[in-house]
């Protein structure tokens, strides 16, 4: 056999063995154990808020956020809806404003009867989403404590969502978009109120959120969340007073947990005194007296 053919051949018969080899210790090697119970609920949430659906990852956290005894997803369960919610609320507010808009500055009168029905279905979604806040922030904020270090897990949403929705701004100048552009614009406002939210919680811009999610996990300082989480609610409280839902129960309600944030985000001042957090605090619990004279 010429000698170039035998070089070939035992090339061959090497690679064979290298290839034999691989095989042997990937199936010596253990398996990659899944997450299962409550690991498993929170991996799918993770999955769905990287995936831009928010509605499912709020349902995979649901039990997770209640449970009781607590498991090591409870907490950042909570922050996760927190951070879903008060997207949820600036989303639904804006569209609020932007039909109502619409309304006022439209000539049709088929326009206008089309954008009062979607000013009053997104401002009771808005309603739903600011009452989930609330109740995510009483199980946070329980007791009036909260961990000086909070975990925000979860993965940036792979659909970025944009700096200003275009199809609500023709609809502010009394233009008509059909019934699918009203679909996207509601899409893109909930990707922009994410992007948003999740620039709130880590303090700091979509730039900041992105590099801080890159690993897919972040550390925020309770205290500074506890202060934004207050601020959403009064937002969110805001949708209930006489020239929105009209509902001075709920108002009451929810600005009631942001006295809460309020009383908790104190008790770690007394604890670690800074000047500017205080101011902050201060400003807050006066947004929220204000707020209550809407009633």
């Amino acid at each position: 056999m010429p000698k170039a053919n035998c070089s070939l051949l035992h090339f061959h018969r090497v690679l064979v063995l290298l290839l034999a080899s691989l095989a042997l210790v990937l199936s010596c090697s253990a398996p990659v154990q899944k997450p299962t119970g409550p690991g498993a609920d929170y991996q799918d949430a993770k999955d769905m808020f990287q995936r831009n659906r928010f509605d499912r990852s709020l349902e995979f956290t649901d039990g997770l956020a209640t449970a009781s005894p607590a498991t090591k997803y409870t907490e950042r369960a909570q922050v996760l809806r927190a951070v879903i919610y008060t997207a949820q609320v600036e989303s639904c507010k804006n569209l609020v404003e932007a039909y109502a808009k619409g309304a006022d500055e439209t000539k049709n009168t088929h326009f206008k009867a089309e954008y009062e029905r979607l000013r009053h279905d997104n401002l009771q979604d808005g309603m739903k989403a600011a009452l989930g806040l609330a109740e995510t922030a009483h199980q946070l904020l329980e007791g009036g404590k909260v961990s000086k270090q909070l975990t925000l897990e979860a993965p940036y949403p792979s659909v970025e969502g944009p700096v200003e929705v275009a199809d609500l701004e023709k609809v502010k100048q009394g233009g008509w978009i059909e019934p699918d552009h009203q679909d996207a614009a509601a899409v893109d406002s909930l990707n922009e109120g994410v992007d948003d939210a999740l620039a709130g919680a880590v303090g700091g811009d979509r730039a900041k959120a992105r590099t801080a999610l890159a690993s897919g996990s972040t550390t925020i300082d309770g205290l500074d969340f506890t202060i934004f989480l207050g601020n959403q609610l009064v937002v969110g409280a805001a949708l209930f007073d006489r020239k929105s839902g009209n509902d001075p129960v709920k108002l009451r309600a929810v600005c009631n947990e942001a006295s809460g944030a309020v009383k908790t985000a104190e008790g770690l001042l007394k604890e670690t005194p800074n000047a500017d957090k205080e101011k902050q605090v201060k400003k807050l619990d006066d947004q929220i007296k204000t707020t209550l004279k809407h009633i």
